[in-house]
């Protein structure tokens, strides 16, 4: 098993193995509470400069469906597979994602990665940020990648679905639902979606709250504590959910990090059960 982390150090001695695929996937969020659009790439910022060797990836279109209006579910296999195949990426290419928001969207691609079946996937711990701290090489050349084939297995095992998790609600199966948006979105203070709250019986876990000081992901027997703290049985399956997705995987690598395998990503997040006038909301 690789991953789901390394550590710049890891990078730093691979930046020259050919078998080795960087993937800059830089951007940010705006709170629900400012006005849309929300979510933004950071292509400019990769063409002035980047990890030696880094492809990118447009997080908000690369990675989502093209038929989805709301751009936020996962892009379906044959698109996902023709963009890997694109950037150089075959089903046995060791894959390190690196962003600039604490994790946030390198984890989403670690998650469609493992879910559509390649598992030589890991997220740099502590991203553009400690790279650039430490003074490790950066470079605005764009590399040129040959094409590779990348045949996309979607692995059921990382990903819920709406009925899924409306069967959780319901008490007809057993998990814990963890909520990784906002306080303020969490208690419907705020939304993304036409109604505001929370989906019944979440826990939230503000994606921030995992994230160490220097922008780390949180030590292992640390996510446990927190949450154990916060309640969550250890004994039952975890779904992560947010807004679309995207905070809900780099929960689930949290997850996957402390040890809580029996763990999944609801793809449809709050944007499809806020939207949904038919689903009870807390």
């Amino acid at each position: 098993m690789f991953g789901p982390l390394v550590s710049t150090e890891w990078l730093a001695a691979h930046l020259d193995a050919p078998d080795v695929r960087i993937v800059d996937i830089r951007g940010h969020v705006l709170p629900a509470t400012q006005p849309p659009p929300h979510y933004f790439s950071h292509r400019e910022d990769y063409l002035r400069s980047h990890i030696p060797g880094a492809v990118f990836v447009d997080w908000v279109h690369d990675i989502t469906d093209e038929n989805d209006p709301r751009r936020a579910r996962l892009a379906p296999p044959a698109q996902f597979a023709a963009l890997m195949s694109r950037l150089g990426i075959s089903n046995e290419t060791t894959v390190i994602a690196y962003d600039d928001a604490q994790g946030m969207f390198a984890a989403r691609l670690w998650w469609a990665l493992r879910y559509y079946g390649h598992e030589r996937v890991a997220v740099l711990d502590g991203g553009w940020q400690k790279w650039v701290q430490e003074g490790r090489p950066v470079t605005e050349v764009v590399p040129e990648i040959a094409p590779a084939l990348f045949v996309a297995r979607p692995n059921p095992e990382w990903i819920r679905s709406l009925s899924e998790v409306r069967d959780v609600v319901n008490g007809t199966q057993r998990a814990v639902l963890l909520d990784l948006r906002s306080r303020e979105e969490f208690l419907g203070q705020a939304s993304r979606a036409a109604r505001a709250g929370h989906i019944p019986s979440a826990i939230n876990v503000p994606r921030p709250t995992l994230v160490a000081p220097d922008g780390t992901l949180l030590p292992p027997e640390a996510i446990r504590a927190l949450l154990a703290e916060l309640g969550v049985d250890p004994s039952q399956p975890i779904i992560t959910y947010c807004n679309a997705g995207v905070s809900a995987a780099f929960g689930l690598l949290a997850l996957r990090v402390a040890g809580f395998e029996h763990s999944a990503v609801y793809d449809g997040s709050w944007k499809e059960w806020g939207n949904d006038p038919s689903l009870p909301i807390a």
